[in-house]
């Protein structure tokens, strides 16, 4: 295997580590200058037709390729219910790289990429048309060199991941021989509770070992993301302020301005706490609670990001402590809106919530004590996630009322999108003959720090998974522990009837806003 990965990264005209120090032993091996470039393998695509293939997946593919981090012998498979021919599914795949690809488009690069494209037709209750996949796959290894390594990548509504899995396994397509490796991608949600979350576990396990099972949460390969582990671990600045002796609390956002779109087939039922909370928000609360691993590998970090899932307690009064609420109609971006129950697709009896907020603690000796709101939410006043550490306020102020009267809490804000960067939030002094002091900010942004762009979120976890790195997925310990944490809160809801409406282009319910105002806190203005 490390013979077919050093010659396919020689025809791509880069060098492996261990090729580059056999040749020049004063390189150093770490030097991280050195792109990881994945073997020959392919990656057969199930949903091809979908959003997420056409407007992430393709695209990312494309990008890693014109990146030169994939090999030329990759080779990439869409399975669809199309009556398609190759050509039609390149066809697809053109249009979405010209589209939404981040990297420049090149002919020579998208010439590279058509020679590996093929497409099989079929239905996944239909067992000819996974024979087929099997056949193409087998002649593919032939005519390309791709040894047997298959990622598969499930771009489908949850309830068909069983169906895929069980026809993956029946064709022997799980079995990986000796010297290749099989993986399978999953998106989420990884189940709707802890049962079916278990259900769904023991249907991929029987089929792929653990070590081969990628639960895939696009956020943890957002640049930003990873940063909260650099901003951590990399630096002393923080570290002794980061506990309860020092922070007042931790506000978690994922604010969205649109609708649920064309996706009420999916949306309704599911809401944004299964939606968001239990994945994208759990996952941002235990990087930013954890503490520093032993190292960067998978178990270790996976280790520590467990023992917080289970220190995590949840409030008394769910009333009092929770809020939930589904939008109306109103103004978003100076056009009008409808509301949800107006939206095509969703029964105007739905108590399906498309904002969701919960205060959460964690029972340890560096947090107790600590408030944690989460909150997330469609058809609000701006797109925008961010996870803001707020610090105590000094025990002593010298001043007089007036000169710190609109004088705020320092805060730490990690931009995790639209505007990617870091904030630091201060009091300083006004110009003046008066000692008047306001906040100020004190900015980092990737786009003004570094000259080269951040790569999407799926570019970085499509590649680990072709390599095999699993420390930015989440097993299936930590899929547990978060439905654990949610199921108490929606079993709650289920017996509250319908959410708290809320104006398009608001900022949620106005539960939301007594929830903190109870605890003598307010959310951030975004």
């Amino acid at each position: 295997m490390e013979e077919a990965v050093t010659a396919a990264a020689a025809i791509a005209g880069i060098s492996t580590t261990e090729e580059v120090v056999a040749a020049n032993p004063l390189r150093d091996p770490r030097d991280k200058r050195l792109p990881r470039v994945a073997g020959p393998c392919v990656m057969v695509l199930f949903g091809v037709t979908g959003d997420l293939a056409k407007r992430k997946l393709l695209p990312a593919i494309y990008d890693l390729g014109n990146r030169g981090l994939l090999p030329p012998g990759f080779s990439l498979v869409g399975f669809a219910r199309r009556d398609w021919k190759d050509q039609d599914f390149a066809q697809l795949t053109h249009d979405a790289v010209k589209a939404h690809a981040r990297t420049p488009f090149r002919e020579e690069v998208w010439k590279q990429l058509l020679e590996g494209i093929h497409f099989v037709p079929g239905e996944f209750s239909d067992d000819g048309a996974f024979d087929a996949l099997a056949m193409a796959l087998a002649e593919i290894d032939q005519t390309r060199g791709t040894g047997g390594n298959y990622a598969f990548y499930l771009s489908v509504p949850p309830k068909f991941f069983p169906l895929v899995v069980e026809q993956l396994k029946r064709t022997g397509l799980a079995d990986a021989p000796d010297g290749s490796w099989r993986r399978v991608v999953i998106e989420k949600p990884f189940g709707h509770n802890l049962q079916s979350a278990h259900e769904l576990n023991e249907i991929t396990t029987s089929a792929f070992p653990e070590s081969s099972i990628f639960r895939i949460d696009h956020y943890l390969g957002k640049e930003t993301v990873q940063n909260i582990m650099a901003l951590r671990f990399a630096n002393n600045l923080y570290e002794p302020i980061w506990n309860r002796s020092f922070v007042d609390h931790v506000q978690i956002t994922m604010a969205e301005d649109i609708g649920i779109g064309g996706r009420a087939g999916y949306y309704d039922g599911i809401g944004a706490a299964r939606d968001v909370i239990q994945n994208h928000l759990l996952q941002l609360l235990a990087l930013v609670a954890m503490e520093d691993p032993t190292s960067f590998e998978a178990q270790a970090l996976r280790r520590e990001k467990e023992k917080v899932l289970k220190a995590v307690r949840l409030p008394s009064n769910l009333g009092l402590n929770t809020a939930r609420g589904q939008y109306s109609a109103g103004w978003q971006g100076g056009e009008k809106v409808v509301g949800y129950l107006q939206e095509d697709g969703i029964s105007h009896e739905s108590t399906t919530e498309t904002y969701a907020a919960i205060k959460l603690e964690i029972a340890n000796r560096r947090w107790a004590g600590v408030p944690f709101y989460l909150r997330t939410g469609k058809r609000l006043g701006r797109r925008v996630t961010e996870v803001a550490v707020v610090f105590q306020r000094a025990p002593h102020l010298p001043f007089s009322k007036d000169d710190t009267e609109i004088l705020g809490q320092n805060a730490l804000v990690v931009r995790v999108q639209p505007d990617e960067g870091i904030t630091v939030r201060f009091g300083s002094k006004v110009p003046g003959t008066a000692m008047e002091v306001r906040d100020v900010s004190m900015d980092f942004a990737y786009g003004e720090s570094f000259l080269e762009s951040s790569p999407e979120a799926y570019e970085r976890l499509l590649l680990d998974v072709m390599i095999g790195d699993p420390p930015l997925f989440p097993h299936q310990r930590e899929v547990e522990l978060s439905w654990k944490i949610l199921d108490p809160i929606e079993d709650f809801w289920a017996t509250q009837g319908q959410p708290e409406p809320y104006e398009s282009g608001s900022w949620g319910p106005p539960s939301a806003d007594a929830m903190m105002a109870r605890d003598g806190r307010v959310w951030r203005r975004l």
